[in-house]
């Protein structure tokens, strides 16, 4: 089982490297506010969110040590597409992703050092480091060749694109199928992980959201902010603890990655939903209030303008 996932975890990173173009990506890391506001969300929100609710509901250390993986993984693929439905800024939407898949290398290890320190010094639990870091490489391998791809070949990367993504809904599937059946009384949890499980993502999406608009970012990049910090890798945390812990340690786990996906998936189409509505309502998306049709800017103020650390867009 550990191979099977691994080797279609590797095909989904793959294909979402197939997604990245090198040039925009690449000219994000030269302007790399947008991207410093996502790492910061990232791996600075979601891990201490993370620490704070397992700490006040009282988790078992090792509940608490996934639910610290969960929040150091990086951005999930499904951010991009939603990251589209949304208008938001496709080009940061893959770049955060990308960027937060490469850095999880050494901050998902950094992270987890800092916060179960307290746990790890009274002997309460051992983390395996290098069963998580060796999953982390094995990954990072793949998006980098997918970006390769697609800068030589993108008319194949787009196929390799859909072929990775039904392979990332097989995952989800068959992490949920076999691993009930082999974790069956991993379903039997405690109420407190369901409750962390609803509020992460909910937290995830609204302090992302608020801290791209407190750094000046315009709306539509605060939404994909948002998406990209409360909408985690869920696969790879599935990955990571099925190859990390032993068999008792995930009965007490195993459902954790599961609850967050089913809640992040909600709380997302709940902002689908939100938008789609004030769009209808409106008749127009906030890219309008930005720019006037002349491709001038509007003389209207507005925080990334007083800012002067943020440049706003030009199209």
């Amino acid at each position: 089982m550990s191979t099977v996932l691994t080797t279609l975890l590797a095909m989904v990173m793959f294909s979402m490297g197939c997604n990245v173009e090198i040039q925009k990506f690449l000219g994000h890391i030269k302007r790399p506010w947008g991207i410093c506001v996502g790492f910061l969300c990232q791996f600075g929100i979601m891990p201490l969110t993370g620490f704070i609710l397992s700490v006040a509901s009282g988790v078992l250390p090792v509940q608490a040590v996934v639910v610290l993986i969960m929040g150091c993984c990086p951005g999930g693929t499904g951010s991009n597409i939603l990251a589209y439905w949304i208008d938001g800024d496709m080009d940061l939407s893959v770049s955060m992703t990308t960027c937060s898949t490469l850095l999880a290398l050494g901050m998902m290890p950094l992270c987890l050092f800092i916060y179960t320190k307290m746990w790890v010094d009274s002997g309460t639990i051992v983390i395996p480091y290098d069963s998580i870091g060796i999953s982390l490489v094995a990954l990072v391998i793949p998006v980098s060749i997918g970006m390769f791809v697609n800068h030589k070949w993108p008319q194949k990367a787009k196929i390799i694109l859909k072929i990775g993504s039904i392979a990332g809904a097989i995952l989800i599937v068959l992490i949920a199928v076999v691993g009930g059946i082999l974790y069956q009384s991993a379903w039997i949890i405690e109420p407190k992980l369901w409750i962390i499980g609803t509020v992460y993502p909910i937290a995830g999406y609204s302090l992302g959201f608020f801290l791209a608009r407190l750094a000046g970012q315009p709306w539509y990049r605060c939404r994909t902010v948002a998406l990209e910090t409360g909408m985690q890798n869920t696969q790879l945390c599935s990955t990571i603890v099925q190859l990390s812990f032993s068999p008792e340690d995930l009965n007490l786990v195993f459902t954790f990655p599961l609850i967050y996906t089913v809640f992040q998936l909600v709380f997302a189409a709940i902002i689908l939903g939100i938008y789609v509505t004030y769009k209808k309502c409106c008749g127009k998306n906030d890219a309008e209030f930005l720019e006037k049709t002349n491709n001038e800017m509007d003389p209207r103020p507005s925080i990334h303008e007083t800012n002067k650390g943020f440049q706003p867009d030009e199209k």
